[in-house]
């Protein structure tokens, strides 16, 4: 099988824990250089996970002509310059969620990835999840009426010291987790939010620690979310659940947000209720492949332009409800 070289810019957690394993599983990548702020770290990725090239410099990386594709898992902060270096190099770009931190921001990157003719892709992992896929194609059927009413809620630890803590770095729980919740919502609802009316409670380093939403589209279902850093300080806890209502009955998950495995949802109706099972394979090993599929093949990217900016657009909406 013809393989994608992809380069990694840099050695975050997301990297290692959850992207990185994914790129061992697809069958179209391979692993081809690491770059870190150090060499000294890029080198230890390079041995640990089988790269075949470091580099202690994003932009040397970049310099390397077989990089055909690179993932940006950066502080998101950093996500707007390294993408757009990325792309000026005519590297494809599997970038981090959320890749801009507004709106204006995402255009800017998929007007670059047009004129340098390559593909700028989100990612949104649990998006890919046969997971998802399933919740769409038990609404379409008609199975709970037609949807009135969406929300969800992503709430984790709070933390001691994180780079979620910082503004400048583009933290907080919104854009943290709140993309998450938005995310969904409108992968089950393609409309167009007419308000939004937004709280938020901020830390003393001016990051939102939890924040609610209520949102109407212009197709009259209304949605609302709660996202939050704020259960017990360095802890695996959180707290995910998704409640779709329809006008003849609804879907209920608690499933964690990028989960794979067995998983299963509970679908409540007048007929009784149905527990619907679902195989997922490792979302990020998804994102990889079909991305690589879309560099290899001709495949449109599944996390679409359009989705991602009327996703910041969105969340643009909510931010500037609570004053961040």
């Amino acid at each position: 099988m013809q393989k994608v070289k992809w380069g990694v810019l840099g050695t975050a957690n997301i990297a290692a824990g959850c992207t990185i394993p994914g790129m061992q599983l697809a069958d179209n990548c391979e692993l081809y250089a690491i770059a870190g702020r150090s060499a000294k770290k890029a080198g230890e990725f390079k041995e640990r996970f089988g790269f075949k090239k470091f580099y202690g410099s994003y932009d040397e990386l970049l310099e390397d002509d077989e990089v055909q594709a690179v993932y940006v898992p950066l502080p998101n902060g950093l996500h707007f310059q390294w993408v757009k270096a990325a792309l000026e190099h005519k590297k494809h770009v599997l970038c981090e969620k959320p890749m801009a931190i507004c709106a204006d921001d995402a255009r800017k990157l998929y007007k670059t990835a047009e004129t340098n003719g390559v593909i700028l892709m989100e990612a949104y992992a649990y998006l890919h999840s046969p997971y998802v896929k399933s919740l769409k194609d038990d609404i379409a059927s008609g199975i709970i009426g037609k949807v009135v009413y969406i929300e969800s809620t992503f709430v984790t630890q709070g933390y001691k010291e994180d780079i979620r803590l910082y503004k400048e770095q583009g933290g907080g729980a919104m854009y943290d987790l709140g993309c998450y919740c938005t995310t969904m919502i409108l992968s089950l609802n393609d409309a167009k939010p007419e308000y939004v009316k937004a709280v938020a409670e901020f830390t003393d380093k001016d990051v939102d620690a939890m924040t609610s939403a209520i949102i109407r589209f212009d197709n009259g279902v209304r949605a609302a979310f709660n996202v939050g850093m704020i259960l017990g300080k360095d802890t695996d806890a959180r707290n995910d659940n998704l409640y779709v209502y329809g006008e003849k009955g609804c879907i209920r998950s608690s499933v964690e947000f990028n989960q794979s495995g067995e998983l299963s949802y509970h679908i409540y109706s007048d007929t009784g209720v149905i527990e619907r099972k679902v195989s997922a394979p490792q979302n990020y090993s998804l994102e990889v492949t079909q991305l690589g599929k879309c560099i290899l093949e001709g495949e449109k990217p599944f996390v679409t332009p359009d989705f991602s900016v009327k996703n910041s657009e969105l969340m643009d909406m909510v931010l500037k409800e609570i004053g961040y």
